[in-house]
């Protein structure tokens, strides 16, 4: 089984300046877990700088920034207790430690319809916690019996979700009422990148054995593959509507672009050395945000040209990435 890497590459030993470019007319807040660092970067986009800084667990991977922009919450992955760091983005402060105790390895995260409840693989347990933000209490815990399931995705209804079991090579739904696994799809070996189209019609995943991108009707399971040759499909990431399919491959050193429908490959942006990972789109639909783990900086992406259009700092192995409209004011 392969997990996240803390570091994938030598880091480079070029020291990045403490602010950098964004395009003209960006604002808002870009919000970065760093693996390294144990901490999370806010990035004011309007000046390209680092404006605050605030500690997380041990190992933080991933990060969902809830839909009022005020809130993050991000996974801390490694360490002795399994933990979720809330963050409040106004203040660019850490608000509490949500203790998963006796859970181990929080990993994937997203969240249910309403905001106040999350969903979140804990890969050791073979399990997907539903955790109220508010206190941290765990509310449901859905045995996956599946080795090494790492990642999870909600449609929009939030009555199903999905993991991808890098272990066993499968990729699951369950009923979030119920706890029950609805079906199991046999899935190319080690599966890990996961996502669903937000009507939960289709459900993409990463292979990182095999090197595919598989498409699945969740109706009836039928896989249909929609591309080959990636060294790591690190995450399965769909603009609005499913417009385009934007996968980083952390081995390949790039990152391709797919048409939603067709599956038709569109273009591809490479990376040489910089180790993309984690990704979050801009509210205009154009600009995305992608984290460079070995670089220490987050690329801007146009969308639309498929071009670098800026660079952002970021702190020590950059990954689970979020936007906020929100400014921090502290």
């Amino acid at each position: 089984m392969r997990a996240c890497p803390l570091l994938l590459l030598a880091l480079l030993p070029t020291v990045l300046p403490a602010s950098a470019q964004a395009p003209d007319g960006l604002t808002g807040t870009v919000v970065v877990l760093n693996k390294r660092g144990n901490d999370a970067s806010f990035i004011d986009l309007a000046t390209g700088r680092i404006v605050a800084t605030a500690p997380t667990g041990t190992g933080p991977h991933e990060l969902l920034v809830l839909g009022d922009g005020a809130t993050a919450v991000g996974t801390d992955y490694e360490g002795d207790v399994g933990s979720l760091t809330v963050l409040d983005i106004p203040s660019g402060r850490r608000l509490r430690t949500l203790d998963l105790s006796p859970y181990r390895r929080p990993h994937g995260i997203d969240a249910l319809p309403g905001d106040s409840v999350v969903a979140v693989t804990v890969e050791q347990d073979r399990a997907v916690l539903l955790v109220r933000i508010a206190d941290g209490a765990i509310l449901e815990v859905i045995d996956t019996r599946a080795d090494g399931s790492h990642m999870v995705a909600v449609p929009d209804d939030g009555r199903t979700l999905w993991t991808g079991d890098i272990g066993s090579n499968t990729v699951s739904q369950f009923s979030v009422e119920s706890g029950e696994r609805l079906q199991a799809l046999p899935a190319p070996d080690q599966p890990e990148a996961i996502n669903v189209t937000g009507d939960g019609g289709r459900v993409f995943a990463g292979s990182n054995a095999t090197g595919m991108v598989s498409v699945f009707d969740a109706a009836d399971g039928t896989r249909t593959t929609v591309a080959e040759g990636f060294g790591w499909p690190y995450r399965m990431f769909l603009t609005p509507g499913a417009g385009q399919l934007i996968v980083p491959d952390l081995e390949g050193e790039v990152l391709r672009f797919f048409d939603g429908t067709t599956y038709e490959e569109l273009g591809r942006i490479p990376f040489p050395g910089e180790g993309p990972q984690g990704l979050t789109l801009h509210p205009d639909g154009r600009h995305l945000f992608l984290s460079l783990s070995a670089a220490n900086r987050i690329a801007i992406v146009d969308i639309r040209e498929r071009r670098v259009v800026g660079h952002l700092p970021a702190g020590s192995s950059p990954d689970g990435i979020g936007y906020s409209p929100l400014g921090v004011t502290r």
